[in-house]
Order: structure tokens, then C-alpha cells, then sequence
């Protein structure tokens, strides 16, 4: 699996989010967590809603997302669990069979994904129900479907009942109700399994736990998972990695605190088992509050009664007006990480265009600015224009009238009250010529020094590779929208070069070659460009970027980006040519060569989901579309999933069929609770292969302009006074 593609927020690896998660543990425990996260239920086996190897019909609490690891009988199972929708589960599993012998291999690794329903909640009478499939995508070797009741009583005893069917039907079943289950035909790979949903023999599974104290839970149940192939009771030949004695599993869970549980295990009569979880909810961060400077407050203007001196107009017909109010308000905003590149002012108006590099929530910035901007206009002044700015280029006009600001600041709901008030336009193409520019700030020269950590998923020798070391990055903006740009790094430890997996692939080796660059590419230069942002037209937004534009390919890229400042709805297209970089990863180039792009549709819908669509050529040749799914939090994190399919068939992709995957984003913001833009994210395949391969491109537009723009700024409103 390789890194996702850059975007212009900073992000770190997967390992990080997995050593935070780890380090912010023993801090969730302190703080004050809503009672749906602090009373989630149990996680099983599989790392999914349920008791110990068996599923119940309860959620975890909306958007929780979960890593799971359990062991017994050399059986290691990895989820990653999110809870998509209140009644909607999705995992992610890998798994290790230790000396199964399985098709040839010693120790066995299966990639599997569950998707469940809650489709009943409880009520006084009646259990909650859920229905769900496991493993239904892949080799099926741990495939099942069920139907799952559970009732509890009071808040201490749960009790669940279901059928299942495919491995949760593998002992002790009922009869086939609805026919015989047709055997897989694995080949690649990554399909999903419809044929046998439902189908074949169906058997019943039950459990019950109980919450012995506020940190201790005891579990039994009865599982009807019979483990055929891994006590070689199957008609394939394995080596049997346990002796199933009994239906009937006992355990306990530890609640170490909000965010670790901690479970062991007596499994089928036969063996131990033990299971951690850690657990994350966007909607309970450790970190309560937003801390970071404060900012100013409001400044009242005189009354006009009184001083109406104060109010004239005159200052306007200064020549040196404008720079003098930009200076100032720099001065203002400069401490608070806000940098003002422009400033135009009328006797009864000011437009300013802005940025931050330490804000990560548009509304927080503009009130800030808000603020400044009384501190700092004539009294004359009446309309504020607060243009924000994404890599120099304005995405929309937020306007607001400084007496609504004036008045609203302490004012109950004093945020959906501003919010009423305020309106919301598109940037325009052009900054006025006679608005003053930040000299002070442009041109800006910035370099940073840090660790890296890159990883490599799925390596049936090693599940696991990665590598450490120092990155140097620096960039230069002479003005505002042209950036110039680099980073080098250099390895201290790891073990990425020392996978022996080299390309199988029969298309042009795009990605499949990453590991020769691990061998060799050391140190490296990652990425070396130049770029220029621009608007050419009202409600476009365009970039260009040349050089090398990621580990494995340099070369040129243009986008064009329509948005409209209020619109969900936005259309893009992007043309590269691309060519492959030497293994060294230094000045070199290889002969392979592509033309690639894509014509993108994105929608911002409710509830923070957003989709896109892209049509167009990879990397390899190939000729397809990606459909990507996002759910992002008010908080800044985002979860999603997507699928790319191309016109290579199953056969020449080779395993898993297509490309396929998983994202994730969390903010530095929401463990510290302090303004910061970084975030900790990553992107997780099952598997890295050549076909629907797409360029990684830093600074892509969509991300960046719709940040400020109407939709999103809504949603985030809140912070507007903070």
C-alpha cells in the first residue's frame, strides 16, 4: 500500500495515527466523554458490534471509529471499524493464519470487508435487529450472513439471539431454507460474493453479557462458527491450528479507560484468547475548548451624535490610505496566524483578502478578522468584504455589516444570529488596483526540518514494512498564487527495502515498482515543483504545476475547477503528462512515459457527506472512473471509501480484481485543542496494483476552495466568536 495523494493540508502516516491514538488514550479517560461513547458496546473477534466471536444487533455511537486486534489459536485478525451512519457498520479486516498450510502457504493473510444494518431499534417490547454480511468481498474464507436480535434490560444485561449462514452455519445448522451455497470461485479476487448471500445451511448462535461493574463486562455465548478449515474438519487440507471441543465461549472485558478495552477469553474448549480495542469519536474529542491566542474583542465605533468628526470621509482621498490600514491591520492580525494580502478601502467599504496557516476552520479565521477590522477602519466604514484565500486565490466574498458585528458579539446565539445576517458571493477575478499588498509578507521564504514515517500494509512475507527519518521541506511564494517548492528526505530505520514481492504486474509497472524505489531511493528527493494558482473567471479556479510531482513520476499538470461560492455542486478537469522517475528518486527519468486526466464531479451533501466522480485515463493506460465517498465531521474528520474501475480486466489487474480502498483524515486540532492544520491521514488498500493508478498532485483545487466556501463555512459556523 502506498501513501495518498498529497493535499494542502499536512498530514502524517497511518502509524502516526496509531501511536497518537495509543499516546491520547490515557488522556480521553479524564475527560468529560458523552454517555453514548463512555457506555459504546463491546467489540468481538472480528472487531465488530458484538460479544466474543458472534455479532449482536447494537451500534457503536455515530462515527465512532475503532482498531481492533485479537489473537487466539494463531488466528490475529486487524479491523478498522467505522460506524458510518447511526445504524450503519463498515470494517476493514486483515488476518493471519500462523502454519495453516492454506494453498500453499505456510502462514496464510486473508483481506475481508463487513458491512451491517440495523434495521429494528429497540423498543419497550421489542429487540433491536440487524442484518449484516462478513468477508462478502474476496476469497470468502471467512464469509457469513446473519440476522441478529438483542434486547437489553436495564443497563447492565444483554442478551442476543441470530442465524447464520456460510461460516456462522458451519455447526450444529437447521437445514438450507433457500437453497444450496454455491462454492467461491476466488480467482483474483475482490468481488463480492452475491451468489451465495443467504444461500445454504443456516444454524443459531446466541450470547449474553454482563456489565459487572462500570469498568468490567462478562461474556458467554454459544457460536455456530465451527472453524472446519482451521481444525482441517473441511475438504481442504490444513494444517489444524486448534481443537474446537465445545460451542461455548467465556470471557471478560477490562475498560481501561474511554478509549482502550481490553478482553480475555476461554474459546471453544480448547484455547485462550485476548482482544484490544481503541476506540476514537470525532464527536468526543480529549481535548475540550480551543485554546491558542484569544482573540481581541470587538472595538465600538463612537456615536455619530456625538463625535461626528469621527465618521467623515475624508481619510479615503489619502493616497497612502490603504497601505497605511494594511499595515495596521497586519499588526493585528500577524500574532493570531493570520496574514492579510490585500486591502481596498472606500469611505463606507473594505475588502480584504486573507489566509492562515494556523486555522483549520474558515468561520474562526473570518471572525478574528471581523474583529480586527473594527479595531482598525474609520468609523466611516460600514461593510466588511472578507475575501479568503487558497494558495493566494481568492474563494468566496464573505460580507458582513460592521454593526451587526458590533452588536451580535455577546448577544445570545449571537453565532446563528451573525450567521442570518451574513452574505455569502463569489471572489472576484481580480484584486482592485488600487488595493495595497502585504510587502511585508510577500515574498515569504519557509523551510521546516521534521521526521517522516512512510509504511508499506499487506506483504504476505511481512504484513507490515515501514521507514523513518528526516524530512526537509521549503517552499518560496514571491507572490501571491506562485509557489516553489521541494522536500528531500533521508532513512534512519526501517525495513520497506527489504521486500522481495517485485512487480508481476502485465501492465506498465506505475505503482507495482514501489518497492525498487524503497530499495533505492534513498535519500531522495520526493518532490521538487513550481506552481501558480489562478482565477480565470469568476467562478473558476485554476493551477498548474510542473516538476517532480511525487516519489515515482514528474511532469506537468493544469486543472480547471467551476464552483460557485454558494453551490454544493462543482465540475473539474485535469490534463497531466506524466513521466516515471528513476529508482534513485534523484534528477532522472525512465522512458516510460502517459498522458492522463480526468473529468471530475464533486457534491457536497448533508450530514457532511461529500461524493465524487472521476472519468478519465491512469497511470497505466487504462480508461475508467473512481466514485469516492467522504463523511467529514464539523471537527475536520473525514472517513471514506472508494472504488476504481477501468476497461483492464480482473485477470490482467491481478489480485483483488480492482483498485479499492479506504481513507482517513483526523486533525492535529482535535487531540490538542489548539488552531493547527495539520492532519494525520493515510489511505488503505488491500492492495497496490498498476491498474486505475491515479498521479499524486499536491495542491488540488476542490479541497482548497470549497474550505471557504458557503457550504462548508455553515457547518462550521459556530466557531465564528471563538
Amino acid at each position: 500500500m502506498r501513501g495518498s495523494p498529497h493535499k494542502t493540508q499536512r498530514k502524517v502516516s497511518l502509524a502516526w495515527v496509531g501511536v497518537s491514538w495509543l499516546a491520547m488514550a490515557s488522556i480521553a479517560h479524564s475527560q468529560d466523554m458523552s454517555e453514548a461513547v463512555e457506555n459504546r458496546p463491546t467489540l468481538n473477534f472480528y472487531g465488530v458490534t458484538g460479544a466474543i466471536d458472534t455479532p449482536t444487533a447494537l451500534s457503536q455511537p455515530d462515527g465512532q471509529l475503532s482498531t481492533t486486534v485479537s489473537h487466539f489459536a494463531g488466528i490475529t485478525r486487524s479491523t478498522l471499524t467505522f460506524q458510518i451512519f447511526p445504524r450503519v457498520e463498515g470494517s476493514f479486516r486483515y488476518t493471519k493464519f500462523a502454519d495453516l498450510n492454506f494453498q500453499t502457504f505456510n502462514d496464510y493473510y486473508d483481506r475481508s470487508f463487513d458491512i451491517s444494518l440495523r434495521i429494528l431499534d429497540e423498543s419497550r417490547y421489542l429487540p433491536a435487529l440487524k442484518i449484516g454480511l462478513q468477508d462478502f468481498i474476496g476469497t470468502g474464507l471467512s464469509a457469513a450472513e446473519y440476522v441478529v436480535a438483542t434486547k437489553t434490560y436495564g443497563d447492565r444485561l444483554t442478551v442476543s439471539g441470530g442465524l447464520g449462514w456460510g461460516r456462522l452455519a458451519s455447526y450444529n445448522d437447521l437445514g438450507s431454507p433457500f437453497g444450496d451455497r454455491p462454492n467461491v470461485v476466488v480467482g483474483t479476487g475482490g468481488k463480492a460474493n452475491t451468489d451465495q448471500w443467504f444461500r445454504g445451511p443456516v444454524a443459531p448462535f446466541a450470547s449474553i453479557t454482563y456489565k459487572a461493574t462500570d469498568k468490567i463486562t462478562l461474556l458467554a455465548e454459544y457460536s455456530s462458527d465451527n472453524y472446519e478449515t482451521e481444525t482441517n474438519k473441511s475438504n481442504v487440507p490444513t494444517t489444524p491450528m486448534f481443537d474446537r471441543k465445545s460451542p461455548l465461549n467465556f470471557g471478560v472485558d477490562y475498560k481501561i479507560n474511554s478509549a482502550v478495552n481490553l478482553g480475555a477469553y476461554y474459546m471453544y474448549g480448547d484455547t485462550l484468547g485476548v482482544n484490544l480495542n481503541i476506540s476514537l469519536n470525532p464527536n468526543a474529542p480529549p481535548a475540550r475548548g480551543t485554546g491558542g491566542v484569544s482573540p481581541q474583542p470587538v472595538v465600538l465605533r463612537p456615536s455619530r451624535s456625538q463625535s461626528p468628526g469621527a465618521w467623515a470621509e475624508e481619510w479615503a482621498l489619502g493616497s497612502t490610505a490603504n497601505d497605511r490600514l494594511l499595515a495596521a491591520l497586519h499588526r493585528q492580525m500577524e500574532p493570531q496566524g493570520i496574514i492579510i494580502e490585500t486591502l481596498a478601502a472606500t469611505g463606507d467599504s473594505v475588502q480584504v483578502t486573507v489566509r492562515t496557516n494556523q486555522f483549520d476552520y474558515g468561520p474562526q479565521m473570518i471572525g478574528r478578522v471581523l474583529r480586527g477590522l473594527t479595531a482598525v477602519m474609520p468609523a466611516s466604514v460600514e461593510t466588511f468584504h472578507v475575501i479568503p484565500s487558497a494558495s493566494g486565490v481568492g474563494a468566496s466574498t464573505v460580507t458582513v455589516r460592521r454593526s451587526d458585528v458590533e452588536a451580535l458579539e455577546h448577544s445570545p446565539n449571537g453565532a446563528a444570529r451573525l450567521l442570518a445576517v451574513t452574505g455569502f458571493a463569489n471572489a472576484p477575478a481580480a484584486i482592485p488596483a488600487e488595493a495595497a499588498r502585504n510587502a511585508d509578507y510577500f515574498p515569504k521564504f519557509q523551510w521546516s526540518l521534521g521526521p517522516y514515517i512512510r509504511q508499506s500494509y499487506f506483504d504476505p512475507d511481512n504484513p507490515f514494512r515501514f521507514e523513518a527519518g528526516a524530512r526537509l521541506k521549503a517552499s518560496y511564494e514571491p507572490t501571491p498564487g506562485l509557489i516553489l517548492s521541494g522536500s528531500i528526505t533521508k532513512a534512519a530505520v526501517g525495513n520497506l527495502e527489504n521486500s522481495r514481492r517485485l512487480s508481476n504486474s502485465v501492465l506498465p509497472h506505475v505503482r507495482t515498482d514501489g518497492v525498487l524505489y524503497d530499495k533505492q531511493g534513498d535519500p531522495a528527493l520526493e518532490t521538487l515543483t513550481a506552481a501558480y494558482y489562478f482565477k480565470p473567471g469568476e467562478d473558476l479556479y485554476a493551477r498548474v504545476t510542473g516538476g517532480y510531482l511525487e516519489r515515482m513520476f514528474g511532469g506537468l499538470s493544469g486543472e480547471v475547477l467551476w464552483r460557485p461560492a454558494g453551490s454544493r455542486f462543482a465540475l473539474g478537469a485535469e490534463l497531466n503528462y506524466a513521466k516515471k522517475r528513476d529508482f534513485d528518486l534523484r534528477f532522472g527519468f525512465q522512458d516510460y512515459d502517459v498522458v492522463t486526466g480526468h473529468v471530475s464531479a464533486y457534491y457536497q451533501m448533508d450530514n457532511g457527506f461529500h461524493a465524487q466522480l472521476d472519468v478519465g485515463r491512469y497511470l497505466a493506460g487504462d480508461l475508467g472512473a473512481t466514485l469516492k465517498i467522504d463523511r467529514e465531521f464539523t471537527n475536520g474528520w473525514r472517513i471514506g471509501a472508494f472504488a476504481t474501475l477501468t476497461d483492464v480486466s480482473a485477470a490482467d489487474f491481478g489480485e483483488g480484481s480492482f483498485d479499492k480502498g479506504i481513507t482517513l483524515e483526523i486533525p492535529v486540532s482535535w487531540f490538542l485543542g489548539t488552531p493547527n492544520t495539520y492532519k494525520m491521514g493515510t489511505t488503505v488498500r488491500p492492495i497496490t496494483r498498476d491498474g486505475g493508478a491515479r498521479l499524486n498532485v499536491s495542491g488540488r483545487l476542490y479541497d482548497q476552495v470549497r474550505h471557504y466556501q458557503r457550504p462548508t463555512l455553515e457547518n462550521q459556523w459556530g466557531r465564528v466568536w471563538q
